[in-house]
C-alpha cells in the first residue's frame, strides 16, 4: 500500500496560544478561589432581587392548545388574553415553562398562577402548585407589558 505524502506544510501548528491557555485556566482558578472564599466566609449575596410587597394580584389560568396558542383567563372564565394577540407570544412562552414546570412536579390539570405587581413596579409570576416563582426582569418592556396589562 502507497504512502502518500504529508501536504500540510505545518502539521504541528499551535491553534491556542501558550499564554491564552494559561490566561484560561487562571481565570478558572481566579473564579473557583473567589467563590470558595465566598463561600468560606459567609459573604452575603449582593445581587439578588430583594422581594419587593406586593400591591396588587390577579389569579388567572393560563391554558396552552395543541397550536401552542395559549389562552389566559379569570377565575371566572372571562378571556383575558392570548398568546396570538398583537405583541401577547411571550403569554405563550410563559405558559409553556409554567406547563413544563408542572409536568416535571407532577401536577395534572391547570390550577391558577398568580401574577403580582411589586412595591417597586415590577411584575412576578407565582405558580403555587408549584412553587415557582418568576420575577419579569430583564425580559424585555413588551414581554413584561403583556403579563402587566392582566393587572390592569
Amino acid at each position: 500500500m502507497a504512502h502518500s505524502p504529508n501536504t500540510m506544510k505545518h502539521p504541528e501548528k499551535i491553534l491556542v496560544p501558550p499564554f491564552v491557555a494559561r490566561a484560561m485556566f487562571a481565570l478558572m482558578i481566579a473564579a473557583v478561589g473567589l467563590v470558595a472564599y465566598a463561600k468560606i466566609t459567609d459573604k452575603p449575596l449582593v445581587a439578588v432581587v430583594q422581594q419587593a410587597p406586593v400591591v396588587q394580584t390577579v389569579d388567572v389560568i393560563i391554558t396552552g392548545n395543541k397550536s401552542g396558542i395559549y389562552t389566559v383567563t379569570g377565575i371566572d372564565g372571562t378571556l383575558l388574553a392570548r398568546s396570538s394577540d398583537d405583541m401577547a407570544g411571550f403569554l405563550g412562552v410563559m405558559g409553556r415553562v409554567i406547563d413544563r414546570e408542572r409536568v416535571v412536579n407532577g401536577i395534572s390539570g391547570t390550577p391558577p398562577v398568580q401574577v403580582l405587581r411589586r412595591d417597586n413596579g415590577n411584575i412576578a409570576i407565582l405558580d403555587p402548585s408549584t412553587g415557582m416563582a418568576t420575577e419579569l426582569i430583564g425580559y424585555g418592556a413588551d414581554n413584561v407589558a403583556a403579563f402587566a396589562k392582566l393587572l390592569d
